[in-house]
């Protein structure tokens, strides 16, 4: 047998700017010009429609920007516009359409994919760089709170089948991430706020710090406050790659997904809802559901699962939908995303539960009935908390 170990050095890159395609905006000219060699940079750009309608003037400013960089930076293509929103995840016609685009405008391993949108969009993306010539460098430009401080700094890819979530997918170190707060400043409240609670989340598994730098600023969050907001999207990124990068199983080869807290549950009552539950609003009850069944089983004591609690439902969360307590021949819907999520982990099953404010623990199972008491406490007590 011949056995060698493997190291890559990958780098992680996040950039934060406002107004990426300003004319005298440089950020993606200085990080393409880390490993540009002497002929002219090439780039595809795939934007998510939602963007465009909230952005009239986005394809032209792109086209400008590159305009403005001939001969050095080339963009082979106008910006292709794509649908997004978690339905793109869905369509699987969307892969082989964005390899089209690669294979047509000879887009090779040393050109660039750039995608311009939430973070369905960038998984369905990122999937299709990924796999086209085994990978072309992708820079990801996240347009959502979400995205912004979450899953558009990751590097996980993927697209749904099978109705479950991210069924097939790819790891990859995207090549740059440049989240623009410009854009956050078109979104709805709704997409606003989603951003909020997985920082919420991040801030519960790794730092009471960070967490108590949240709670300082709960009523700016949930007026919307637009410093507060980029400051706490801003530290969510951080935490998030200071994770990916030391965690020490950036590509989930392990059974443990701390940044995957409370999603368990969030999966699952997205799948219940057919997608009308967003994801932010998912994880919000998610988290709940794990931190009052932590409470039930002596975990963390009540009152630091009440102080979290109340700090969800203080930004703007609710922390419980009836869907929780829909059932399939008498038994518990939402009790099947315990499988679901072994299944998507592989191996055995583990869930991140935290006994205090920014620590965690690993579980191997959990007790249904208490799930179950816990949904039920919810669903009687969800006011109080507040």
């Amino acid at each position: 047998m011949i056995e060698r170990p493997i190291h890559l050095e990958l780098v992680h890159r996040v950039e934060f700017t406002r107004n990426l395609f300003s004319p005298v905006n440089s950020v993606l000219a200085d990080i393409v010009s880390k490993c540009r060699d002497d002929h002219s940079s090439r780039f595809i750009v795939f934007v998510d429609g939602g963007v465009v309608g909230g952005n009239q003037n986005l394809l032209r400013e792109i086209i400008s920007w590159f305009n403005a960089r001939d001969g050095e930076l080339e963009l082979v293509d106008s910006a292709i516009v794509l649908p997004g929103g978690e339905p793109c995840k869905n369509d699987w016609s969307l892969i082989p359409e964005i390899w089209d685009k690669i294979n047509k405008n000879n887009i090779d391993r040393h050109s660039f994919i750039m995608a311009i949108g939430g973070g369905a969009f960038l998984d369905m993306v990122g999937f299709a760089a990924s796999t086209a010539h085994r990978g072309v460098r992708l820079i990801r430009v996240p347009t959502t709170s979400l995205s912004q401080g979450d899953g558009g700094v990751g590097v996980k890819n993927g697209v749904n089948f099978f109705g479950k979530k991210n069924w097939i997918g790819s790891f990859a170190v995207p090549y740059a991430v440049i989240n623009d707060f410009s854009f956050l400043e078109t979104l709805d409240d709704k997409s606003k706020r989603a951003g909020i609670i997985e920082a919420i989340k991040v801030a519960l598994v790794r730092s009471k710090e960070f967490f108590l730098q949240i709670e300082e600023r709960a009523e700016e969050l949930f007026n919307l406050d637009q410093d507060a907001l980029e400051y706490v999207i801003q530290r969510s990124a951080e935490e998030h790659v200071d994770h990916i990068s030391t965690s020490g199983d950036p590509y989930e080869l392990g059974s443990a997904r701390p940044l995957d807290y409370g999603h368990w549950v969030a999966h699952k009552l997205e799948q219940i809802s057919s997608f009308k539950i967003g994801h932010g609003e998912a994880v919000a009850i998610g988290v709940a559901v794990d931190l009052i069944y932590s409470k039930l089983v002596g975990v963390i004591s009540e009152a630091d699962c009440f102080r979290i609690l109340k700090l969800i439902q203080s930004v703007g969360f609710k922390i419980y939908s009836p869907e929780l307590e829909k059932t399939e021949s008498g038994k518990s819907i939402i009790l099947h995303g315990l499988e679901e999520f072994r299944e998507h982990l592989g191996g055995i099953l583990t869930i991140t539960l935290v006994p205090e404010i920014g620590r965690k623990i690993e579980v191997n199972q959990m007790d249904k009935e208490e799930i179950l008491n816990a949904i039920n406490e919810l669903h009687n007590g969800r006011k109080l908390y507040s």
